[in-house]
């Protein structure tokens, strides 16, 4: 039996009444994890396409494409998006059982985060109640801020971009050398340097955007590593 076929059988149970948790639950006691992440999967992407108030076309065709249901599933599968998209009430209880499922296996958390940004994001605008439920969710899933920042600088048009990567180091990289390369940056993107250089006067007006955006990033960290 395919796990979409188990999908198929568990959510048939949804037309005799049983609620999505219920379904849930049961399928979280069979060996097969996948049949219950792919559940909750199903039901936090329509949450998260219900954050801004409303379900879009667009949304719906984001989910598809992240989540590639197959054409026989389609049915099962759309009948439990459906139900999860009337409200956004209970997101947080699919992402604790996700996390429960994964433990410390981060990489799932990070691939799913993903597709919830990309549904997010569909309907070409990023509202401030999606912000509010992807960044609980990502509590939730333990998702490090720094990684949670890089997707949404990836996906979300203006977002302000994760300071460790303007200066090109991590999180990880020691006090004193993010000031060393923050130093270094400043001296070789400073207006005044590539004047001397005879470069063009539109890369200058470029390098000047960047040296705010290094400064940014600098101050950034520093106030974070001093908390």
């Amino acid at each position: 039996m395919s796990l979409w076929t188990r999908i198929a059988d568990a959510v048939s149970a949804l037309s005799k009444g049983e609620s999505l948790t219920e379904v849930f639950d049961r399928l979280r006691a069979a060996p097969e994890r996948s049949v219950g992440f792919t559940i909750a999967v199903i039901a936090l992407g329509a949450k998260m396409a219900k954050a801004d108030g409303q379900v879009t076309r667009d949304e719906v065709s984001a989910f598809r494409e992240v989540f590639e249901i197959p054409p026989e599933a389609m049915d099962s599968a759309a009948r439990v998006f459906n139900l999860a998209r009337q409200d956004v009430a209970g997101f947080e209880e699919y992402a604790r059982r996700i996390k429960r499922m994964f433990g410390d296996d981060t990489q799932p958390m990070v691939d799913l985060m993903e597709g919830l940004f990309y549904i997010a994001v569909a309907d070409g605008e990023y509202h401030p109640n999606e912000d509010v439920f992807l960044t609980r969710v990502a509590e939730i899933l333990e998702i490090a801020q720094p990684c949670f920042r890089s997707l949404k600088t990836r996906f979300v048009p203006d977002a302000p971009p994760d300071p460790y990567s303007v200066l090109r180091v991590t999180p990880d990289t020691p006090f004193e050398e993010i000031r060393a390369a923050w130093r270094h940056t400043v001296r070789e993107t400073h207006p005044d340097r590539l004047k001397a250089r005879g470069v063009p006067e539109e890369a200058i007006k470029m390098a000047q955007a960047r040296l705010i955006a290094v400064n940014a990033a600098w101050e950034e960290i520093k106030q974070e590593r001093a908390a």
